[in-house]
This record gives structure tokens, C-alpha cells and sequence, in this order.
């Protein structure tokens, strides 16, 4: 996740470069259930409305819980699915309290109501974030059922009305980009705390449509008016948070834009605290557990395992000797094509490996999605990987909700 209000506020209130010292503590993303009332074309976990077998038990997500908080994890990201279709998820986000973790719900909002609202308060959720991908029948077509947009908007007040923090998910697309200012305007309206803009992800149903992703202009222009808003709410104090995920190149985006708009000295500093921060943080500060009890380096390479809970605690497979988990905590990494050449490796740190992996088979080849020139990162002109629509279903109307 990249925290572009966080960094236009160094810009006006400069602090302290702060840099990791020893292993890194990941925040865990744990998809509880694959099930969920919902059908999104970009569900990276390939979700539906049913029961999916082999998912852990009660005894086992609380055994694997516990683990967690020993390992002393900085925050839990309770996702699905939608966790809300898990029958035990309060009993986890409970005892999650109790050990003191930071603690985050993943939801489509569709079910955040009347007591199951109350009950989310009760617990004491530090943030729900609720997934919309336009206004009206642009999300609801997104997300593969009529009214799925009122029903989240009306997950959104019902938060807002318990004192929860509450934030919008948007992953931009070449289909719904256009309504990026109608959601900013719709978090101004109902108070919202927070927005994410997502980049696609080439994984599950998002690898299937990902020639549907927002071209290098759509997102240019996007990043543009993120970077307008994120600003000027750091200079007047304004309170909606801008975070970006899945396109780390966003933060050597934002760091053109100082060049072109601020002091050396301040460009120097912003540096300074990206290249601490450090860019894509697959398999160093971020980690999954699927359903199943997998863990992966992040919540897209389901296709690459470390290990299951199941066989052993996630502290020792988190800390132990996997192949992939040591390329990918190396700085540099073992890059290839633009991304290798890049001269903003450090801040970036190689973007999204897992959009490579899908088109290449190379996980360190370079990632198809960076919008930025060549003279942009300071490599010499080369051919570019493009992005090609998935051979599988035609995208014509008659399966646009398959």
C-alpha cells in the first residue's frame, strides 16, 4: 500500500526518516472463506456463493490466531470472500481484540447492517473498508448483482453512524475510470475516512479480464487528480486519506510531481522517506493465508505456496527458508527488462511481481502495468511488454457476468 497523503504531509510538516531495522513483521492478509454473495469480474480469489471445501475449522483459525498474535503480527486484515459469510468471523476478530492486534475488516459492504453493524462496533474494528467500483449500475455490472450499490453505500452510513472509520476501495479499470471523481465526491458527501484506488492485479478473475485494465493515460490521469486532491487536503488540513495499492510506480509518480512543483531540498527529503518505505512489499511487510490455511507472499500469488498452517505455525514458515520469500526480501531484486534497468528500483522496488509471473512465467521479468516513460525511470528506449486480453470467454455481453 502506498500512502500518498502520508507523503504530501512531509512536503508541509517534514519528519524524520524512520528505517527498518532487523526482520520485518508482516501485516497479514487472511482470507477466512472464498464464499460470497457477490460475483466481482476482478475477484483475485475466484469467490461465489457457495461452500467451497477444505477451508479451516473453527479450532483451526483460532489455533492459527494465536500463532499470530505471538508472532506479534502490526495488524490483521480479516478478507474473504466476504468474511461477513463466515459464521465464526466475530468469535476471530475478538479474540484478534483481546490480543491487542490492529485490526481491519475486508467487506463488500452489502452486509454491514442493523445488528451485524452493531456487532462490528462492538468489536472495535480500527477500519472497515468497503469495495465500490462506480456509481450505480457501474458497480453493480462490476460487481455482478443489481443494487449491490445501494447495499454497500448503506454499509458505509451504517458505519458512519456507529463511529467506525470507514474507507472505499476502487480498482480502476478502462470501464469505470471516469467515475473516479464521482466517488471522490461521494467520500466528501457521506464522510468517508478513507479512499484506495487499487490498480488490477492479473489474478483469479482479474488475470481473466485483465485487458480490460486502464491504459498508461487513464491512469496517468487518475494518479493526476489523486495527487491534486491528496495535496491540497495536506496543505488546508483536510481529512480524506489517498492511498494507492498494486502500482508501486505510483510512488516514483508522485516523485516526479514534486520535482516538477518543489525545492530540491524537499524533493531530496520525500526521497529519502520512499526509499526507507521501499516499494512493493511482497513477502517483507505483507503476507496471506487462503482459506485453506496456504500462505503466500501476498494476497495475488495464490499459485505459490510457503506452506499451509495446518503443517506448521505461519511464524515458522514466515521466518524459515523458502526459496521465493529470500529473492524477494533481496534489495535490489533480481530484475529484468525495464524494471531491471530502472533507476528508481529503490523507492519502487519492482512493482507487482505477480503481473510478470502471469504474462511471462518470470516472476522478475518487468511489470507490463508501469505507466511511466523511459525517460521517466532513466532507462534507454526498449520495446514494452504489453498487456493481451486473457484467451479464454469473448467479452461480449452475453458473459459479462461470468
Amino acid at each position: 500500500m502506498f500512502r500518498l497523503s502520508q507523503y504530501m504531509r512531509e512536503l508541509v510538516e517534514p519528519t524524520p526518516v524512520r528505517h527498518r531495522r532487523g526482520p520485518v513483521r508482516p501485516v497479514v492478509i487472511w482470507n477466512l472463506t472464498r464464499r460470497c454473495n457477490l460475483r466481482c469480474r476482478h475477484c483475485y480469489t475466484t469467490s461465489a456463493d457457495v461452500e467451497f471445501p477444505g477451508e479451516l475449522t473453527h479450532d483451526e483459525a483460532m489455533a492459527v490466531l494465536e500463532d499470530l498474535g505471538a508472532f506479534r503480527i502490526p495488524a490483521l486484515i480479516l478478507s474473504g470472500g466476504e468474511p461477513l459469510a463466515r459464521r465464526d468471523l466475530f468469535e476471530i476478530a475478538g479474540r484478534a481484540r483481546q490480543m491487542g492486534m490492529y485490526l481491519s475488516l475486508s467487506t463488500n459492504g452489502t452486509g454491514v447492517v442493523r445488528e451485524t453493524a452493531d456487532r462490528v462496533a462492538e468489536i472495535g474494528f480500527d477500519y472497515v473498508g468497503i469495495s465500490l467500483d462506480g456509481i450505480g449500475r457501474t458497480n453493480d455490472w462490476f460487481r455482478g448483482r443489481a443494487g449491490a450499490f445501494d447495499m454497500a453505500l448503506a454499509g458505509v452510513r451504517a458505519c458512519k453512524a456507529r463511529g467506525i472509520k470507514v474507507g472505499l476501495r476502487f480498482t480502476i479499470t478502462a470501464d469505470n475510470a471516469s467515475q473516479l471523481p464521482d466517488l471522490l465526491a461521494l467520500c466528501d458527501d457521506e464522510g468517508v475516512d478513507k479512499f484506495y484506488l487499487s490498480h488490477l492485479v492479473y489474478a483469479g478473475r482479474g488475470d481473466k479480464h485483465r485487458g480490460e485494465d486502464a491504459d498508461r493515460r487513464r491512469t496517468r490521469w487518475a494518479m493526476d487528480i489523486l495527487l491534486d486532491r491528496a495535496w491540497v487536503a495536506a496543505a488546508e488540513g483536510q481529512p480524506l486519506e489517498i492511498v494507492t495499492g498494486n502500482n508501486d510506480a505510483d510512488a516514483v509518480y508522485l516523485l516526479r510531481w514534486v520535482e516538477a512543483n518543489f525545492s530540491p531540498d524537499k524533493v531530496a527529503h520525500l526521497c529519502r522517506h520512499l526509499q526507507a518505505w521501499g516499494g512493493n512489499s511482497s513477502g517483507v511487510g505483507v503476507a496471506n493465508i487462503d482459506p485453506q490455511g496456504n500462505v503466500h507472499p501476498d494476497t495475488y500469488w495464490s499459485d505459490y505456496t510457503i506452506g499451509n498452517v495446518r503443517q506448521a505455525p505461519f511464524s515458522a514458515l514466515w521466518t524459515g527458508d523458502d526459496p521465493m520469500l529470500a529473492e524477494l526480501r533481496k534489495r535490489p531484486r533480481p530484475l529484468k527488462g525495464r524494471c531491471g534497468d530502472c533507476a528508481h528500483q529503490a523507492v519502487c522496488g519492482g512493482n507487482t511481481r505477480i503481473r510478470a509471473l502471469q504474462l511471462t512465467g518470470d516472476p522478475w521479468a518487468e511489470d507490463p502495468a508501469c505507466y511511466l516513460d523511459d525517460a521517466e525511470i532513466g532507462v534507454d528506449p526498449a520495446p514494452r511488454l504489453e498487456v493481451t486480453p486473457f484467451r479464454g470467454k469473448s467479452h461480449d455481453p452475453a458473459h459479462r457476468f461470468n
